[in-house]
């Protein structure tokens, strides 16, 4: 039988690593359902949550998983620390695959904050400002009513949100051109992130550099203490396959 390995997240990573793994290894890739249309990764593919640590713990067992892999979005915090508590219960190694933060360079107006609500707090009467937290974050801003906002998701926001607000419906990856022109548009003044990492969504801070827009960032969550981390899917690889010859060895 081929070893079982979880993979949480439907991240660009987390469907490279699929792909790099699959048919080597049987892999199932669990989605939270949050997006109506999801790229699907290779392999097996399970949609919707476990219902907490416990449900997680149980699936890992009733499924015979020998190494889950939490390659969810930097921000995901309530299921990696689900995942923490899942693999230590299931006695299953855990690896958290996480891209590697943005940092400013020359040019760069960074305001780092700690939350979504401290964000909310920094853009109060700002002008018109350029949200790209996600739309499951709107909640946070819903008390702005002295700021115009220009949302963009992948699908339409549910209420509650911000009074005053624009949506653009996109996915990335995102082009610089294409950035320069939402800021031109839509007379931007100021823009609101997380620290998601990589390079689907960078160009946006290379736009707001070359314009002169302040940047709002919010410091993503540290990864659960004890956990393993991996920066690039060729090393999750590589510790997929060490779990692997372990397991055989054992």
């Amino acid at each position: 039988m081929l070893p079982h390995v979880l993979i949480l997240g439907g991240t660009t990573e987390a469907r490279r690593l699929a792909d790099a793994l699959h048919p080597r290894v049987r892999v199932t890739s669990s989605l939270a359902g949050r997006v109506a249309a999801p790229r699907l990764p290779a392999g097996e593919v399970r949609i919707g949550g476990f219902g907490g640590a416990d449900g997680m713990a149980e699936w890992i067992r009733e499924h015979a998983v020998g190494a889950v892999i939490d390659a969810t979005h930097p921000f995901a915090e309530t299921i990696s620390f689900n995942a923490a508590r899942a693999a230590a219960t299931a006695h299953v190694p855990l690896l958290a695959l996480r891209r590697p933060g943005w940092v400013p360079g020359e040019g760069d107006d960074w305001r780092e904050v700690g939350s979504l609500v401290e964000a909310a707090e920094a853009v109060r009467g700002a002008g018109r400002v350029f949200l790209t937290t996600g739309r499951m974050g709107l909640a946070a801003f819903a008390h702005v009513d002295d700021a115009h906002f220009l949302v963009r998701s992948v699908d339409a926001p549910e209420p509650p949100f911000p009074p005053r607000m624009e949506v653009l419906l996109d996915r990335g990856p995102f082009t610089l051109d294409g950035e320069r022109a939402v800021l031109a548009d839509h007379a931007i003044d100021v823009l609101v992130t997380k620290d998601s990492g990589g390079a689907a969504t960078a160009p946006k801070l290379a736009a707001a550099r070359e314009a002169g827009i302040p940047v709002v960032v919010v410091r993503r969550p540290p990864v659960p203490e004890g956990v393993p981390v991996a920066t690039t899917v060729d090393d999750a690889v590589t510790w997929a396959h060490a779990q692997r010859a372990q397991s055989a060895s054992g």
